[in-house]
């Protein structure tokens, strides 16, 4: 029987991955799997028929060192999602030429530079917003995410949070806290199911890390046309992808985020998902 490598990290205490789910029907169908974190160093890839880039949730710390790791996979081996894709969606810019192409995005301010707290400030007023959202451009799990109001004590820390890192400022969409956050599932471009997230009280996060509420969500023709709208933006039809919405003040879904490096996939959610991914794994491999 051949062997896969679903990438991983070197500990997941603290995140949620059911992975595992897909073991059994990837058995049946003939491959073994084995979890390898990105940072081990004495992995032989050229073991593995294909490598599946899949709980890697640490990559955003180092990430040179994670595109390395994922080159010298693919020169040895098959890799999922490729290099080149992995490549542009590791930093969000990859949402400008998407919104060019078509896409519809929350509003954006895009920049590597804050100057003072005046121009923190400034952007409420360009963005038309009373909170905001600052974000790094490379970043996962909401972290160095910040909401802020005019008069937020955080705005003092920015600066430095900042310094030498591009980010992203967004209007903050408060049909998060009551809505939630859409997450369309497609294997091999293929529609599997939709969750929907919503935080805590009094936070904006949704991962379940940080407490937000994740449940199966039926998925609306709505949704559903305005996921394939952003696949057929794509040049290639990537192995997995999630996609998020979020409803804009105006009532409209719009793109937060395509993630096609290592998405959760909430395969518990549905009980087809499983299997699903695992016959898209087998007919790519074939």
């Amino acid at each position: 029987m051949n062997t896969i490598a679903f990438l991983s990290m070197d500990d997941l205490e603290g995140y949620v991955s059911d992975d595992e789910l897909t073991y059994a029907p990837l058995q049946k169908l003939g491959w073994n799997v084995e979890a390898v974190s990105w940072r081990n160093k004495a992995a032989h890839w050229e073991r593995y028929a294909a490598v599946i880039v899949r709980t890697t949730w640490d990559y955003q710390k180092d990430l040179p060192a994670f595109l390395e790791t994922l080159s010298e996979i693919e020169r040895k081996t098959r890799l999922a999602n490729p290099l080149q894709t992995i490549r542009w969606n590791a930093d969000k810019v990859y949402m400008r030429p998407l919104e060019e192409r078509g896409a519809k995005l929350v509003p954006t301010l895009w920049s590597d530079n804050i100057a003072s707290e005046q121009q923190v400030r400034e952007w409420f007023d360009t963005l038309r917003a009373d909170e905001i959202i600052i974000k790094p451009t490379i970043s996962a799990g909401a972290e160095d995410t910040f909401w802020l109001s005019p008069n937020s004590p955080e705005i003092s820390e920015l600066a430095s949070v900042f310094a030498n890192r591009s980010f992203m400022v967004q209007p903050f969409l408060r049909s998060i806290l009551k809505e939630g956050e859409y997450s369309l599932f497609y294997f091999s471009g293929i529609y599997s199911h939709a969750v929907i997230k919503v935080p805590k009280p009094n936070d904006f996060r949704v991962q379940e890390e940080h407490g937000g509420d994740i449940q199966p969500f039926m998925a609306t023709t709505e949704l559903l046309n305005a996921g394939e709208a952003i696949l057929r933006l794509l040049g290639e039809v990537p192995l997995y992808a999630r996609i998020d919405f979020i409803r804009d003040a105006s009532g409209h879904l719009a793109l937060m985020e395509l993630e096609l490096i290592e998405p959760s996939l909430y395969l518990r959610m549905n009980e087809k998902a499983p299997r699903q991914f695992a016959q898209a794994i087998h007919a790519w491999l074939l």
